[in-house]
């Protein structure tokens, strides 16, 4: 992407052979799953490695591999979410800053989460595997909470939902959002 940042697979698929494929589900491939995919994450995030797309991870079971062998194939996926490659949003594209990470907001709807399906990864025990969730039509852009442990805040303030303006600032867990329209009208008006 740039001098200071790589972007790196993505999508990890490992290969298992059928006896430790079957003790792989017996542990709860999903929170395995989840586990790695929140490793590979952090890596990348103290290498300054960058992601096109959520992490996923996902187990196979291949004939062909003996017990205690396996095999790791990796691919980059864009997702629906993309790290920004600038430092401000732009008019067709909101923007949030997730721990210093930030990322355009490419797709209707984003979800942000702890679970390897969420659009956007947050490494956090106090998010909801599909904690937040960002919607973006013409409206505006609505952050709604998807029935979180925790909740969703917004300035501080506990809300189900709520309309987000240049500048708000989100809390989920201990993980603070920061939220910038891109709208040149917001810009002009400080």
């Amino acid at each position: 992407m740039d001098r200071d940042r790589t972007v790196v697979p993505n999508d990890f698929t490992i290969e298992l052979s059928p006896a430790d494929h079957t003790q792989v589900v017996a542990w709860g491939a999903e929170a395995l799953a989840d586990e790695l995919a929140a490793n590979v994450t952090d890596h990348a995030a103290g290498q300054r490695y960058a992601f096109v797309g959520p992490v996923t991870v996902t187990f196979l079971e291949h004939e062909d591999l003996e017990t205690g062998r396996f095999r790791v194939r990796s691919a980059t996926v864009r997702g629906a979410v993309a790290p920004a490659t600038n430092v401000a949003p732009s008019p067709r594209h909101p923007l949030v800053d997730i721990d210093g990470q930030r990322y355009l907001l490419t797709g209707p709807v984003t979800v942000i989460g702890r679970g390897s399906e969420a659009d956007i990864i947050v490494d956090d025990p106090g998010v909801s595997r599909r904690h937040l969730e960002i919607q973006v039509g013409p409206g505006g852009v609505v952050a709604t909470d998807l029935g979180s442990t925790n909740g969703l805040f917004v300035e501080g303030h506990q809300v189900p939902a709520a309309t987000l303006l240049d500048g708000n600032t989100l809390t989920i867990g201990r993980t603070r959002i920061m939220f910038w329209t891109g709208d040149p009208a917001a810009e002009q008006d400080e």
